[in-house]
């Protein structure tokens, strides 16, 4: 059995900016074809909008309050929210509220960078202060 507890994981910072920590996939467990991880924004930042070649994830926001952006679709985003996102589909997340935002990202095939296409290079970086409109 493959327990792993969230304030043990390494976080590390994704193509698009966020900060990750990767709970389970093919890097650290048994499983094969998904992968669980916590993204971490900070107030005021968001990530560069990107979409992924072959997976689809879902965003479950735990803490914190956001706008989400799915091929120019844009809603606030709430703890409770889950947000579907296919594969191919550009998105964009920022922080707008008072705390850190946390959310699960469950993603299938696994996260991996080479799947992630940047399609606002010149965007801001995670961290930096983002005004949403």
């Amino acid at each position: 059995m493959d327990v792993r507890n969230l304030d043990a994981v390494t976080p590390f910072i994704t193509k698009d900016g966020s900060e990750i920590r990767e709970l389970l996939a093919h890097r650290n467990s048994v499983i094969r074809n998904q992968s669980l991880a916590e993204a971490r924004l900070p107030v005021g930042a968001a990530t560069q909008e990107h979409l992924h070649r072959c997976t689809e994830e879902i965003y479950f926001i735990t803490h914190g309050r956001g706008r989400m952006r799915v091929e120019g679709v844009e809603r606030e985003v709430r703890p409770g929210d889950a947000i579907a996102i296919p594969p191919g589909q550009r998105h964009k997340l920022w922080n707008t509220g008072d705390e850190t935002l946390r959310l699960l990202c469950c993603c299938a095939p696994a996260y991996e960078h080479d799947d992630t296409v940047i399609t606002e290079p010149d965007g801001p970086p995670a961290g930096a202060e983002v005004e949403v409109r």
